[in-house]
């Protein structure tokens, strides 16, 4: 039986034509897609198109539209053997870290991919990310497929989705996984890192958490920052946790006000996460003196997570755990693949 592939258009550079009555980027029409790409008709399996009205800038990404595209996987989950999400680079790596959370038992791949030149233009990038990432998706050995997993597909990389961050927005590549090894290297051939994907193991048929709780503040540590800066968002009202940027291996400041604040937060039950400001390493609060210090007040170690990772972990968490302690336990684990332990 013949496969069957579904590209998910959310927005994003990948989907922009020009046009020619206004001389300005558009997106185009997706059920279209084999007219714009012609070598599609070379693979052996079917491809099919959704796309969102209107097309959404990665920069207007929110919880809504995570769930909106976890709805529209979860819907044709069991029509089709692979998904690709199109979607703008800003915030891809947030949108990937938030489906790994989002889809449980999870046994095809979902791929995004986007680009940094339009489809439309000579030079793009697109073609070769959209083309790839589709073979990549459609890939199986013995009826299974090779990389069951939410990834980001972007030039010669394929990366766990939720160990991704972006970090270029000039060159053709825009993301990278310091913390974990791609899972697969596409050059003649498309090798994968067999090792590192990661194969479910979970109990239960596919299902979709369709409820993020955005009742959360990003603070990022700098030299200087002040009581009023800090309390103004450890007291914001309505905030349930704070996902922390430390120095280093988790380090910052050992004021008694600074050290004052976190626990006073934390005795109010405000969760506090403590994530590095590095692309690279782990957060190992019993290293250095400053971090045993956060330890002391409450703060939650978040090890060699990313930003994006930790923002929709915790939205995932506060909105699917019955309490704090719940939610503590779980940010000790590794869900989805997201963190070295």
């Amino acid at each position: 039986m013949e496969q069957k592939l579904l590209i998910i258009y959310t927005g994003g550079t990948i989907g922009m034509v020009n046009d020619p009555e206004t001389n300005s980027l558009v997106p185009f029409d997706f059920e279209n897609i084999y007219a714009r790409v012609p070598e599609l008709k070379k693979f052996d399996f079917q491809v099919k198109s959704i796309s969102f009205a209107p097309a959404v800038d990665s920069a207007m990404m929110s919880p809504d539209i995570w769930i909106k595209l976890a709805s529209i996987i979860e819907t044709n989950y069991h029509e089709y053997e692979g998904f690709v999400v199109l979607h703008g680079t800003d915030t891809m790596a947030y949108t990937a870290s938030a489906l790994s959370f989002m889809l449980h038992n999870l046994a095809k791949p979902v791929i995004l991919t986007g680009s940094q030149l339009p489809l439309g233009t000579v030079r793009t990038d697109g073609k070769e990310n959209l083309l790839t990432a589709l073979e990549i998706a459609a890939a199986q050995k013995n009826g299974r497929p090779l990389v069951p997993e939410v990834c980001i597909y972007f030039q010669d990389k394929l990366f766990r989705g939720n160990r991704t961050t972006k970090y270029n927005a000039e060159h053709f590549h825009p993301f990278r996984s310091d913390n974990y090894p791609a899972l697969a290297e596409v050059g003649i051939h498309i090798k994968y890192n067999y090792p590192y994907i990661r194969y479910t193991t979970e109990e239960g048929h596919f299902h979709v958490s369709k409820k993020m709780d955005t009742s959360i503040a990003l603070i990022k540590i700098f030299p200087g920052i002040t009581p009023w800066v800090l309390n103004a968002l450890l007291q914001a009202a309505g905030i349930k946790a704070v996902i922390l940027e430390t120095y280093g291996s988790g380090n910052a400041p050992t004021h008694k006000w600074f050290l004052d604040a976190l626990k006073n937060a934390v005795d109010r039950g405000l969760i506090i996460l403590n994530v590095t400001q590095c692309l690279a390493g782990s957060v190992e609060m019993w290293r250095y003196h400053t971090g045993i210090h956060l330890s002391a007040q409450g703060v939650v170690g978040g090890y060699d997570i990313t930003t994006e990772a930790a923002v929709t972990k915790m939205m995932y968490l506060l909105a699917n755990c019955n309490d704090t302690e719940e939610i503590k336990t779980n940010l000790n684990k590794s869900l989805k693949g997201e963190i070295n332990i």
